[in-house]
């Protein structure tokens, strides 16, 4: 029997280097999975959280990232929201909300991070870079 305050008291994280590769935002997902996976009532930011670090990681590959250089991903997971930070090496270009075309193949990704965010946003990374960050709830 679980009490109602347990989840409130429970948090959790997970911090990892990721190449800068297609292969990162699935890297990312699974990273998510595991974390929610571990934490009761993990499962409420499931979908939104999977949607948001995949747009997130993959804007880092392709826009933040330089050659030679990593994506850092932190999450962070509580009773009230998860937190994912996607750290890149690029400070000149911070994200840009667009307006795609219908007959656009990408620029969707913040549109989408903003649908299932209650908040986002980005900020200066010492000593070089940046951070886009966003925050789900259930």
């Amino acid at each position: 029997m679980r009490l109602e305050g347990d989840f409130a008291m429970c948090s959790a994280s997970s911090d990892v280097w990721l190449p800068r590769s297609r292969r990162s935002p699935a890297i990312a997902r699974q990273r998510v999975l595991a974390l929610l996976s571990s934490v009761p009532g993990g499962e409420g930011f499931l979908d939104a959280g999977l949607l948001a670090v995949s747009e997130l990681v993959t804007n880092a590959v392709l826009h933040g990232t330089p050659a030679g250089y990593l994506i850092y991903l932190s999450l962070d997971v509580d009773s009230t929201r998860l937190r994912i930070e996607v750290h890149d090496a690029r400070r000149d270009r911070e994200p840009v909300v667009s307006a795609p075309g219908l007959g656009d193949e990408a620029g969707r990704g913040l549109h989408l991070v903003k649908s299932v965010a209650v908040r986002w946003g980005c900020c200066p990374r010492q000593p070089i870079g940046k951070i886009v960050w966003c925050e789900v709830v259930v």
